[in-house]
């Protein structure tokens, strides 16, 4: 069929499907429900269409000629954002014929065929190694099924999730979900009223540094006469997002550096096992997290017994000082891995405080969250050079000889430079 022939097919169905006259004395309970069921097959081929065709205006760069992105020109013909975006993600999905398949023929709509291949990338990304077309073969199937059985979009996803920890689990060098930074998401919605809905999945230490914000900066405040505090605890926690919120645009327009820790943990140790780590909030952390986590917090160790009774308070753990910082700053420029601006980064102990490494210029080095836990738990390594300069090391999937790496702000050095 030529682009002719479909353009005058769509013609005749639009003439047809506008103000049909619909005789509702003879309409029984049968016919409104065949309608119904041809009407979601034309709407499934229908979102289909739109996506191939989302397609063909990509390859004619239809967009790019008139100065824009592909998901600005959908928008501008009159596609609500969020199904632009889908139209965009099904399109880019060209190496998985059995989802096309299936919505070609109108048996699976766009929101499932989306909720596939948004799983399809979940799972990827929980795999510490690639994903083989066998394995994505058994997962596509699985989620198919799951979409044939009537499972919701969201619930697909759900499932899409469990595949995911149970490849982390069973594949070596696999991170728990709850740790699993990779798979971190905040999404913000506008609804029709102009009110914001904000949605968020994410791994134990952003979710324990927000809860633990949070649960500080909402706790109630009596009255000026002595009585209760009348809000909510769910408007208390909203005023205490914009408490935060308003801290950062403060912090950033002056430019400032904290001079106390970014934040306050309380680390739990069981007596019998000191080495089992968790947190007030998130629950069950593993030590590298707890490591990480030491790093640009203040971390109060609390030891328990068996029925989690405090036995003993530690002392708070050391943070880098307003000083140290500047100075790392004046050395590292930035993230030492990727080259981030220092205002997004961490200052991390090279040798683990828990190890006994100290607080100071040369066990510390900048690193932005994202490369922080690549150092905690993607293998990576820092050491500090004889030159005062802290260099990586990378893990042996990366370089097998894991030959060191100068710092970002280092590697445009001339050899007479380094010499």
């Amino acid at each position: 069929m030529s682009d002719h022939d479909l353009a005058e097919i769509l013609d005749v169905i639009i003439d047809n499907l506008t103000e049909p006259s619909i005789d509702q004395k003879s309409l029984t309970d049968r016919h409104a429900t065949e309608v119904m069921t041809q009407l979601r097959l034309i709407r499934n081929l229908v979102d289909h269409l739109c996506v191939v065709f989302t397609g063909h205006l990509e390859q004619l760069h239809v967009a790019t000629h008139q100065g824009r992105k592909l998901r600005e020109l959908l928008i501008c013909m009159g596609y609500p954002p969020a199904v632009a975006q889908r139209y965009l993600r099904l399109a880019a999905a060209t190496d998985i014929p059995r989802v096309t398949a299936s919505t070609a023929l109108g048996s699976l709509g766009s929101e499932h065929a989306d909720a596939i291949i948004r799983g399809l990338t979940h799972i990827a990304h929980r795999s510490p190694e690639e994903v083989t077309p066998d394995m994505r073969h058994d997962h596509t199937i699985a989620l198919l099924s799951h979409a044939g059985a009537g499972m919701a979009p969201s619930d697909i996803q759900k499932y899409a999730r469990q595949l995911g920890n149970q490849l982390a689990a069973d594949t070596d060098g696999g991170l728990p979900a709850a740790e699993d930074r990779s798979v971190n998401e905040l999404s913000l919605h506008h609804d029709a009223d102009g009110r914001l809905a904000v949605t968020a999945d994410l791994d134990v230490t952003v979710g324990e540094k927000l809860s633990t914000a949070i649960d500080v900066l909402s706790a109630p405040v009596p009255q000026p006469d002595g009585s209760h505090d009348p809000r909510s605890t769910e408007r208390r926690q909203a005023d205490a997002l914009e408490t935060l919120l308003d801290a950062a645009v403060r912090g950033l327009a002056d430019d400032t550096i904290p001079t106390t820790a970014r934040l306050e943990v309380l680390m739990i140790r069981s007596a019998d096992d000191p080495a089992a780590a968790s947190l007030p909030h998130s629950g069950p952390v593993t030590e590298s997290t707890a490591d990480m986590l030491s790093c640009d917090s203040a971390v109060t160790d609390i030891t328990t017994n068996g029925d989690g009774v405090p036995l003993n308070v530690g002392r708070r753990k050391r943070f880098f000082t307003n000083a140290q910082r500047k100075a790392y700053i004046v050395r590292d420029d930035g993230c030492i891995k990727c080259g981030a601006p220092a205002s997004r980064c961490h200052a991390h102990h090279i040798q683990p405080w828990s190890e006994g490494g100290a607080t100071d210029l040369d066990n510390g080095c900048l690193l932005c969250p994202s490369c922080h836990d690549d150092i905690h738990h993607g293998g990576w390594a820092v050491i500090m050079g004889a030159d005062r300069h802290p260099w990586l090391i990378p893990p042996a999937t990366v370089d097998p000889k894991q030959r060191p790496q100068p710092a970002y702000n280092r590697r445009t050095m001339r050899l007479d430079d380094a010499a």
